[in-house]
């Protein structure tokens, strides 16, 4: 287990990387606003349960409070050859904007789709919301029951439970800059 000065320490990176103040969180978790503070502080050291229910605000497991690697990115800036490909399919690109970015609320895409191509028979669903704007080209755009080819200068939003699929049904390349939040697919 962690020392009591890590907790707090880490806690307090926790909610500074999710955009939380501590306000808001003691707000979420359902607990005095001094109880984080005295904790951020060591000046307490929080009991398994009460360290839980904290982190039930934010949403993260205490496993994943005690794992997961929580530096902050010094990166604000990235060229095209630090966002890596998160595709599949060779005949679609995602490049991931701010992929080493730890505690991202939203995901940023730059997408390419070859003519003909589309992101599968099985619809995508995945927990959150996401848009985007087409900047060349057109991509169709199936969402639940609906179906909309859109070209450059068009946008879509839409909850990413529905199930949606993408397909590109010109003769050219399509390129979208798309966002999803929070950051699932």
């Amino acid at each position: 287990m962690k020392n009591d000065e890590d907790i707090g320490k880490r806690l307090q990176l926790v909610r500074k990387i999710y955009g939380l103040t501590q306000r808001e969180l003691s707000r979420r978790a359902g607990v005095t606003n001094g109880a984080i503070s005295l904790i951020e502080q060591n000046r307490v050291s929080p009991s398994i349960s009460s360290l839980k229910k904290i982190l039930d605000g934010i949403p993260m497991s205490i496993s994943d409070f005690f794992t997961l690697d929580l530096v902050a990115s010094d990166s604000v800036f990235f060229s095209a050859d630090e966002m890596p490909d998160i595709s599949l399919d060779k005949n679609i690109m995602m490049c991931l904007l701010g992929g080493p970015t730890k505690g991202r609320a939203i995901q940023i895409l730059h997408e390419y789709y070859q003519p003909g191509s589309d992101t599968g028979e099985t619809m995508l669903r995945h927990h959150g919301e996401e848009g985007g704007v087409v900047i060349e080209g057109c991509i169709e755009l199936t969402v639940g029951d609906k179906k909309k080819v859109l070209c450059s200068g068009d946008g879509y939003y839409f909850s990413s439970q529905i199930p949606h699929r993408f397909a590109n049904p010109s003769d050219d390349i399509c390129e979208i800059i798309s966002a999803n939040s929070p950051p699932t697919f």
